[in-house]
């Protein structure tokens, strides 16, 4: 029990810390942003190596290193993606008047490239890991773009909330190719299929036979299921989004021209001049 607790525990802190990690990384200087692609380009190229050798590992520790390891990994798409470095080659926003296919491929063309690197990425991670008896790392990355995909898609198709406030303002753009409504048909349908998923990942774990590292590593892939399942409800309930990452999102600064020179006309007029004032006066 007390390696469910602490697994559950250390998969939530680590969805939280690192998401806040990477928004505040991005409302940084451009030099600060600069470093941290360096930095999250070197982590994740580590990451992957870190991947193929806890690939044969079949202990706890195996476990949490490849979890650590697919989000390093994800942590990077995610990072290109929000700096502005790997978007796609529609970069300015759309028409409300967009509709149908064409509203479709300039939102697909908004993140082409970035779509294309979560799949490179994959390609590699399955390789690397296949047929390995430590399918942890795997399965987290496949959790994680799967269940983006799905929440890219619901934003796309209509939801109560964009969650906008997340943008940079480079990437401001992105806020045309969402929709506002309620709900979508979409909906219903991801967040069913992936609470079937969910449960037979808990059915998995409360097999009698699982070892320890089974057993923490369905809890991390599971846990990280269940809260994207929370980020889809999050979409249309009536909550505040950013509630979770105040700390790490800068409030966007409106910028106001101050009025240098303003002429100052008093309401009444002042009282005839004395013989002091009418020194003064100039004919």
């Amino acid at each position: 029990m007390s390696d469910t607790f602490i697994a559950l525990g250390f998969a939530i802190f680590i969805w939280w810390f690192s998401t806040g990690i990477v928004i505040l990384l991005n409302r940084m200087s451009q030099t600060a942003v600069t470093m941290s692609l360096v930095i999250s380009s070197a982590l994740g190229l580590g990451a992957l190596v870190g991947l193929s050798h806890t690939a044969q590992q079949t202990g706890v520790l195996g476990a949490y290193c490849a979890f650590t390891c697919a989000l390093l990994a994800w942590g990077w798409n995610e990072l290109s993606f929000l700096t502005g470095w790997i978007t796609g080659p529609q970069k300015t926003a759309i028409l409300k008047s967009t509709t149908g296919m064409p509203r479709f491929v300039a939102s697909f063309n908004a993140v082409l490239w970035h779509e294309l690197a979560i799949l490179l990425v994959g390609v590699v991670i399955v390789a690397i890991t296949w047929d390995a008896p430590n399918q942890v790392g795997t399965g987290t990355y496949l959790v994680l773009w799967i269940m983006r995909t799905s929440a890219k898609l619901n934003l796309f198709f209509g939801v109560r909330n964009l969650s906008e406030e997340f943008l940079p303002t480079h990437l401001a753009y992105l806020e045309s190719f969402f929709k506002r409504r309620r709900m979508n048909a979409f909906f219903p349908f991801a967040v069913v299929t992936a609470s079937a998923c969910l449960w037979f990942l808990v059915e998995f774990a409360n097999q009698p036979m699982i070892t320890p590292a089974q057993l923490v590593g369905s809890v991390l892939v599971g846990t990280m299921l269940a809260l994207a399942i929370v980020e889809h409800l999050m979409l249309v309930l009536p909550l505040d989004t950013t509630a979770l990452w105040r700390w790490a999102i800068r409030k966007k600064q409106t910028m106001q021209t101050p009025v240098v020179f303003e002429a100052h006309v008093p309401p009444v007029l002042p009282n005839p001049l004395d013989s002091h004032d009418k020194s003064l006066q100039v004919n």
